[in-house]
């Protein structure tokens, strides 16, 4: 891979927050293709979103739900996501959405602009595929975007006077998010792949994805807004 390729984890929030953000979708199509142009390539990661809550709750309400179903749900949503984002960038992206990061015989050499990836399989997040994507791409660094500035100490929303983490080592942040996965839990990244990023020496960069003059500035590696895990 060209020392260019970077890979975004996009969360589910930024592409489905309640519904559809298609403004928020077409801006951060409109500066990838800017990137492309620059010579960049792409491997995009989506998360699931509300859309993946939505039909948890639902079932919930139904009947008991399990959490490899839970699972399941989250991994379908990520599928919905991954197509819709690689039907917006059909002309640069590769025809064929990734849905195992172990399977790549379809992939290791794409020729295309953007890889669009989604989840794989109960028991990982799409976190955890952005770093096994990252090892065998050999590729260092993650774009984490989600919808949060920072990673804070603690839950602003429950302390307000939370302080936030401009960096951080991963053995610190692996102690703050503990060592176990849950297909609803909110970390900022997984426990699972907090620990392989650990062992790969992987940075991860988590942002506000809203803010895509920030990723424009980390993109040309500058000093951005937000927090970097290595």
């Amino acid at each position: 891979m060209t020392k260019k390729t970077v890979i975004i984890s996009l969360g589910g929030s930024l592409i489905v927050p309640e519904e559809i953000d298609w403004k928020f979708v077409k801006n951060f199509k409109a500066l990838i293709e800017k990137q492309i142009k620059k010579g960049y390539k792409f491997i995009i990661i989506t998360g699931g979103g509300k859309t993946a809550r939505k039909y948890v709750e639902a079932a919930g309400k139904v009947d008991g739900i399990n959490n490899e179903d839970k699972d399941w749900i989250g991994i379908h949503a990520t599928r919905m996501n991954a197509h819709f984002i690689r039907t917006i960038f059909r002309k640069h992206a590769h025809p064929i959405i990734n849905k195992n990061p172990h399977d790549l015989k379809d992939f290791h050499n794409f020729k295309e602009s953007i890889l669009v990836a989604a989840g794989w399989k109960p028991g990982f997040s799409t976190d955890y595929d952005a770093v096994i994507l990252a090892k065998h791409f050999k590729i260092k660094k993650i774009i984490n975007l989600s919808n949060i500035d920072f990673v804070y100490e603690k839950d602003p929303k429950k302390f307000p006077n939370a302080k936030k983490i401009e960096n951080i080592s991963w053995n610190d942040f692996c102690k703050m998010v503990g060592d176990k996965w849950d297909p609803c839990m909110n970390a900022p990244f997984d426990p699972i792949a907090s620990k392989l990023a650990r062992k790969e020496n992987i940075e991860v960069a988590i942002m506000n994805g809203k803010n895509l003059k920030n990723l424009k500035i980390y993109l040309e590696g500058k000093k951005t807004k937000g927090t970097i895990i290595k």
